[in-house]
């Protein structure tokens, strides 16, 4: 997309008249085209350029007013999120700046009190880059009446700066494991996590302590919930679920610059327990994450779509479709603009999927809406989401007897991704589309024995036992059956019922 069409998308229909206001407060000639080219835009007008200029003239004045046009809303943004924040870390920020014009204009006594403000709430939120910010000003100034005694400034001064070593080696390690998790991605790099997450532990000189942090935990809890997720497998994560567990157990509670944090944290142990079918934890953390989202509105607004996606998936696995269903309807219905466009195609899809399990031909209305392009999907929503969609519109083609159309979706399928695949060591999802590819050549083949247990056999990979993995398999199966995939999906799901 346009970095400039980005940037408008940000604001709301009350913020683009204020923009269009600042920007007329800016102009200070009568021909400035700012105004037309920000009309030209919001109309998305093709032959904007030719109602700006005279048709071969003045390209280079084109781009030179997109560029200021750019400038102004970045300036507009910075301004406009500067004034809303109310955070506190934005309030110790705002001291600091206001602090440092005092006292270059010699007003010392007030200036102090605004720094020592400033760094209660550094030191509260662990801000510790602003913190040094904040002590830095203090040192430069405390040669004036009324400065701190130098030699306790300086200790202070002194151990932030430890502080901000320990969490830039941590963020080092962070990144150094997010790179790491491209390779197994894109790449197919075989790795142990444990040993990996050791390894690089060791690396950057990490201490036992320093990971005892609702950040560190964060990240690493991240890394790992990604690593499970590429892997399909949440089962090799448990060891790192159970330190989260025993982390949040010896916590007290949580300040509000944790949140984030917290947040996160309960919303990948909801999700670790929802891929490991238990739905009765998975539930409890969601009650636990929604009870610190309803703290603060600005936490409820990132999170609450993630939150009701897990929601719907565990009424969904649970027998009760219905509600799972309206649940996605009504999120879907009332996204805000500012919700990211990940969350809103992730609960999009599982509408399609939740619709497709019950026989219901409106998931291939909201197939229909998923009008991105695939690679865009996968740069978004990263490979393996990518792929399953496409495997789910294959599938539900064929399901809905749309034969040409899923053959086509096949062939373009494995044109795209066989390479990709292969290299991955993902080969079995190439193998479940030959037995896909074989009821679409000749849909009596599910008649034959042979065919029905190659089909159950999947069932007995231990990759497979995903939930959504699972979900797949129950589509052929429902062929022979004559049931709905749904209820073999709950079947499967049930100790005491074996799939036939």
């Amino acid at each position: 997309m346009d970095p400039i069409q980005e940037l408008i998308n940000l604001l709301s229909s009350y913020d683009k008249k204020l923009f269009r206001q600042f920007l007329e407060r800016k102009n200070k000639r009568e021909d400035v085209k700012n105004l037309d080219l920000l009309n030209l835009l919001e109309t998305d007008d093709i032959e904007g350029l030719t109602k700006l200029y005279e048709p071969g003239k003045n390209k280079d004045a084109y781009h030179a007013l997109r560029k200021r046009l750019q400038d102004s809303l970045l300036l507009f943004l910075s301004q406009k999120t500067f004034e809303s924040n109310q955070s506190e870390a934005y309030e110790a920020l705002r001291l600091l700046v206001v602090a440092r014009f005092l006292l270059e204009n010699d007003v010392a006594k007030v200036a102090f009190k605004c720094l020592d403000k400033a760094e209660r709430l550094g030191e509260h939120l662990e801000q510790f880059n602003l913190l040094n910010e904040i002590l830095l000003l203090k040192l430069q100034y405390a040669h004036l009446p009324g400065a701190e005694e130098l030699e306790a400034l300086t200790i202070r001064f002194l151990n932030n700066q430890s502080e901000m070593q320990r969490e830039a080696k941590l963020n080092m390690a962070y990144a150094f494991l997010r790179q790491e998790l491209q390779e197994i991605h894109l790449k197919g790099k075989v790795v142990n996590l444990t040993a990996l997450i050791i390894r690089t532990i060791r690396k950057y000189k990490i201490s036992v302590q320093d990971l005892m942090t609702y950040k560190a935990v964060y990240q690493i809890l991240f890394i790992a919930n990604e690593y499970a997720a590429i892997q399909q497998n949440y089962s090799l994560i448990e060891r790192f679920i159970d330190r989260t567990n025993k982390f949040l157990q010896n916590q007290q509670q949580t300040r509000k610059a944790y949140f984030f944090y917290h947040i996160s944290i309960l919303y990948f142990l909801a999700n670790f327990h929802l891929r490991q079918k238990d739905f009765g934890a998975s539930m409890s953390y969601l009650k636990e994450m929604n009870a610190l989202m309803v703290e603060d509105e600005r936490y409820f607004t990132i999170f609450h779509l993630r939150h009701q996606l897990l929601t719907a998936l565990n009424l969904f696995f649970t027998g009760d479709a219905d509600n799972a269903v309206a649940l996605i309807k009504g999120s879907l219905s009332n996204t805000r603009q500012k919700s990211k466009a990940e969350d809103v195609e992730d609960l999009r899809i599982c509408l399609s999927m939740f619709l497709a399990l019950r026989n219901d031909r409106g998931c291939l209305k909201q197939l229909t809406l998923l009008t991105q392009s695939d690679s865009w999907y996968e740069k978004k929503m990263g490979m393996l989401w990518t792929i399953r969609k496409n495997v789910m519109e294959i599938l539900v083609h064929a399901q809905f007897s749309n034969i040409e159309l899923a053959m086509s979706r096949l062939t373009s399928f494995r044109r795209r991704y066989k390479k990709y695949l292969q290299r991955t060591s993902e080969e079995r999802v190439l193998l479940f589309l030959k037995l896909v590819e074989k009821y679409l050549l000749n849909p009596d083949v599910i008649s034959d024995p042979a065919y029905r247990k190659a089909v159950l056999n999947q069932l007995h990979n231990e990759e497979n036992h995903d939930i959504f993995t699972l979900s797949f398999i129950t589509w052929l199966m429902a062929r022979w059956e004559k049931k709905a995939p749904y209820e073999l999906v709950l079947a499967l799901f049930d100790e005491n019922k074996e799939p036939k």
